[in-house]
């Protein structure tokens, strides 16, 4: 009775605040104007009817570029235990949505995912009907499980991480976010620790699957053009990948100490909207600026020399790991949690990672034992020994070493896709 109460609440609260979602939607969308399409679906109202097939509706939720990324190899497995299944992509970022194009074939449909209000949630199951919902790594939505569970859907977390940030979190809001975990059919989680904090929380059927980011294999076209690039440049090069406000400034700091001729350095941040700001940072910080959107495929002569390059560019984070001799990792030198550096290690580049990953503690501390990556204090003694490696001989171990690591840990996919296509064929007993 109190969960229902503290639900209800909950869902007042978030009909109070919807117009003021609706209008950072709209706002959001002056740089990135998909937000300002369909804006009705964020209320669970559709204007496209559902495609129509032979098979049920695998309905996933990727919430953002890493995820949609991660659920590519899922959908590949999922399709081969389930090859007449229709997918239902949801995304709640622009950058997701762009990324889930490329997962779609023809029965399949993609829309957003509607706010967390008990009449979208409502809408939206009725509209898709899906056989099955999959959750991508940390989302948890009361309404929303609340309306599965009533409907008989089974739902799914998967990839599912927990950090102990999160987990107090949970425990703070236990009365709304419990009942919501609690309602997942299966939790498959990326590692132990993982499971073991679900359980903590409430969690049921806990299995530890393993991270699907480590069957992403990177696009051989990709590869090639950043070692090409590498080729060209005849010098070294240095990546600050996927890099968070609060960062740029003390890397272009640090950056400045670097005796010359220095490297070269590539900038990758982590949302677009913010493209011009840190190239307009670099310029202020005294730099020479190059943006990877003023060229195609061949590389001008006129960028070669430049002292910074701006990763103005969507899907090629490959290529910037070929094109690159070293990776610090954004994220990690603020209190940001870190972003994934499973996709460094596929692409066999070194990495140096800050004091804070705890959004993927385990991967990052199986990186630094296996030989794959290194953790530094801050930022300056992450530049010094990123300049200092270009020119190390180890280098090549690491090299060796972050490609072992990459393919020592793949399968997560297929052990995913596998029980996810038992609860669908009545092979899973359920809880």
């Amino acid at each position: 009775m109190l969960e229902t109460l503290i639900r209800g609440l909950y869902s007042f609260v978030l009909r109070l605040l919807t117009p003021v979602y609706l209008a950072r939607l709209w706002w959001k969308g002056r740089k990135e104007p998909v937000y300002r399409k369909r804006i009705g679906e964020r209320l669970g109202r559709y204007a496209y009817k559902p495609r129509r097939g032979r098979g049920g509706v695998v309905w996933i939720h990727a919430v953002s570029l890493g995820e949609t990324k991660a659920a590519g190899p899922l959908i590949k497995a999922l399709r081969t235990e389930l090859p007449e299944m229709r997918l239902l992509l949801t995304c709640s970022t622009a950058t997701g949505v762009q990324a889930g194009l490329d997962l779609l074939e023809h029965d399949d449909d993609q829309a957003w995912l509607p706010y967390d209000t008990p009449g979208a949630v409502r809408r939206f199951l009725k509209r898709y009907r899906p056989a099955v919902g999959i959750i991508m790594e940390t989302e948890v939505w009361p309404n929303l499980m609340a309306r599965a569970q009533t409907l008989h859907i089974p739902m799914v977390l998967a990839n599912a991480r927990l950090s102990l940030k999160s987990q107090r979190k949970g425990r703070r809001f236990a009365r709304l976010l419990v009942p919501a975990l609690t309602a997942f059919t299966r939790v498959l989680a990326q590692t132990a620790r993982d499971a073991q904090r679900f359980r903590e929380l409430g969690a049921r059927m806990v299995e530890v699957c393993g991270n699907t980011k480590f069957d992403l294999t990177p696009p051989p076209k990709l590869l090639v053009r950043g070692h090409e690039w590498r080729a060209a440049l005849s010098r070294p090069v240095v990546l600050m990948a996927v890099s968070r406000e609060g960062e740029e400034e003390s890397l272009f700091d640090a950056w400045r100490a670097v005796p010359e001729p220095r490297p070269l350095l590539v900038v990758v941040p982590r949302h677009p909207q913010r493209f011009d700001d840190v190239a307009q940072m670099a310029e202020q910080a005294g730099f020479s600026v190059a943006r990877r959107s003023t060229w195609t495929d061949e590389l001008p002569a006129d960028v070669r020399q430049r002292d910074v390059w701006i990763g103005d560019s969507m899907h090629e984070m490959p290529l910037y790991y070929a094109l690159a001799d070293v990776a610090l990792l954004g994220g990690s030198f603020a209190p940001l949690g870190g972003q994934n550096l499973i996709e460094a290690a596929a692409c066999g580049c070194p990495l140096l990672m800050g004091q804070h990953t705890f959004n993927f503690e385990e991967a990052a501390q199986m990186a630094i034992d296996s030989g794959a990556a290194a953790r530094m204090k801050d930022m300056a003694s992450a530049v010094r020994r990123a300049v200092a490696l270009v020119e190390d001989p180890q280098r090549n171990e690491w090299v060796e070493q972050a490609l072992s690591f990459g393919i020592a840990h793949r399968g997560a996919n297929e052990r995913m896709a596998q029980r996810i296509a038992m609860l669908l064929t009545g092979l899973d007993s359920g809880r």
